[in-house]
């Protein structure tokens, strides 16, 4: 059997007493009872710890050299006791968000300046990953808040919506759309239409789009990332509808390839955050999306909308 806590704070105490009495007083424990366990954690050890006599008890050798440990340990377990009671009532501890690769680099820069000036002593470690992932990691323990996309796969989670994000037609600029000022749906028939991987949900939205207006979805070419996706645009190879805040940030500075006004359908999609329920930190994470959308709604507004209504197959209920 391993010594107890209480057994190490007792062989402490009984040496810088200097004798069972004083321990036990300073204790507020009965002096058999100190003494019991006392014996009790010699016989453990197999060694004894202190040297009795009617002037009271010292540590012997063996004693004198577990004393720097024991304090230590004392040390490190009253540590523990403090941080658990801060972290109860602040925000103490480094929390783990999860992101999309498609949006995490073109929406975090906008909104974690905010979120740190609100939360000075927040500590956040991002990690990216397809929302599909990210729902199932947030599930399983790896993430403790997510932004994700819709419609979720994982049912009855918590969740605060933040905004609709367009999708923006792109081409080279070089192709025929990029010398027209209007592309109309009719335009896409037979077109020859660019994908992220299939394990984003933008690739379920290319699907639609391709199946509506009767594009070629090119299966054998889905880009691994978006900046993969801009740079087979670039070529020629295809067009592609692209998220609005990653056509703000990397193609409108460098023009590369060319956006285009759609007239179309409007095809976007939802942005959510979304945490465990029954979480202590439900109300941390709801002001942490109230943030966000502020931020949107004062930074981001010709580039998302806010006016967000989510459904129950949204919230991977039905």
């Amino acid at each position: 059997m391993e010594p107890t806590i209480k057994q190490l704070r007792y062989l402490l105490s009984v040496s810088q007493a200097g004798s069972f009495r004083g321990a036990a007083e300073r204790l507020d424990i009965a002096q058999p009872t100190l003494t019991a366990q006392i014996n009790t954690l010699e016989s453990k050890l197999g060694v004894t710890l202190l040297e009795r006599s009617r002037q009271g008890a010292q540590l012997t050798p063996a004693g004198r050299s577990f004393v720097p440990y024991i304090e230590t340990i004392l040390e490190q377990v009253a540590l523990i006791g403090r941080l658990a009671g801060e972290a109860e009532g602040s925000l103490i501890g480094t929390y783990r968000l999860g992101v999309p690769p498609t949006l995490g680099p073109y929406f975090l820069p906008e909104v974690i300046p905010a979120i740190h000036q609100s939360f000075p002593d927040l500590k956040i470690f991002i990690r990216e990953n397809a929302p599909r992932d990210l729902e199932v990691g947030l599930l399983h323990g790896e993430y403790d808040f997510i932004i994700t996309t819709l419609p979720m796969e994982i049912p009855n989670l918590s969740v605060e919506p933040l905004f609709n994000e367009p999708l923006v037609l792109v081409c080279a600029p070089d192709h025929p759309f990029a010398q027209q000022t209007e592309i109309e749906p009719i335009d896409l028939k037979g077109e020859s239409l660019l994908a992220i991987e299939e394990k984003h949900r933008l690739f379920d939205l290319m699907q639609t789009i391709a199946s509506q207006f009767s594009a070629r979805l090119l299966r054998d070419y889905e880009g691994t990332s978006l900046d993969t996706l801009r740079h087979m645009i670039g070529t020629g190879l295809g067009i592609a509808f692209l998220p609005s805040l990653y056509v703000k940030s990397e193609i409108t500075p460098r023009q590369d390839v060319k956006s285009m006004n759609f007239i179309g359908p409007t095809f976007a999609r939802g942005v959510v955050l979304a945490w465990r329920p029954g979480s202590r930190r439900t109300e941390l994470y709801k002001q942490i999306a109230e943030i966000m959308r502020n931020v949107s709604h004062q930074n981001l507004s010709d580039h998302v909308s806010l006016d967000m209504q989510m459904t129950e197959y949204d919230r991977g209920r039905l």
